[in-house]
């Protein structure tokens, strides 16, 4: 079987993509609050703060993929905002890779039965490898290469 093709993301280009995808969030009202997916949402998302002024941020942990198994089929949420924090706000959900698109769908549908407005948002987006039937809100890169960040140096 043949090696993936990899997109090798440095901090350089880190920096340049969340730039990229702050110049698309800035055109949009402000979020009430950000949610980032752990744990690849949370290096862009707090870049993105910084450059946007953004400091309300929750944090979504979920997992669909595991190190072990891979691609588990379903999202297991092990830890999520309350309702009474996302009902009636608009919320923007950052990751960095929309892959199956499971993850932030299952976010996706959380917010909304609490009454919130999600927005989406990532670096990269592969949709050739996504598996639900909603698209990302805002990403950078449209690709379906295997992304390696530089905050996930060992893997």
């Amino acid at each position: 079987m043949a090696e993936p093709e990899k997109d090798i993301v440095t901090w350089e280009d880190l920096d340049r993509l969340v730039a990229q995808l702050a110049e698309q969030l800035a055109t949009e009202p402000a979020p009430d609050v950000v949610l980032p997916i752990s744990r690849g949402g949370l290096v862009p998302a707090g870049m993105l703060g910084y450059r946007l002024g953004w400091r309300d941020m929750l944090v979504a942990s979920v997992v669909v993929y595991d190190d072990e198994s891979g691609f588990r089929g379903h999202a297991e949420f092990l830890q999520f905002p309350s309702d009474e924090h996302l009902r009636g706000k608009r919320v923007v959900i950052v990751d960095e890779v929309w892959d199956s698109g499971t993850t932030i769908k299952a976010v996706t549908e959380r917010i909304l039965a609490a009454g919130g407005h999600p927005v989406t948002a990532v670096l990269h987006y592969k949709p050739g490898k996504s598996r639900v039937d909603i698209v990302p809100d805002h990403f950078v890169v449209e690709t379906d290469a295997w992304v390696v960040y530089p905050f996930k140096a060992g893997k």
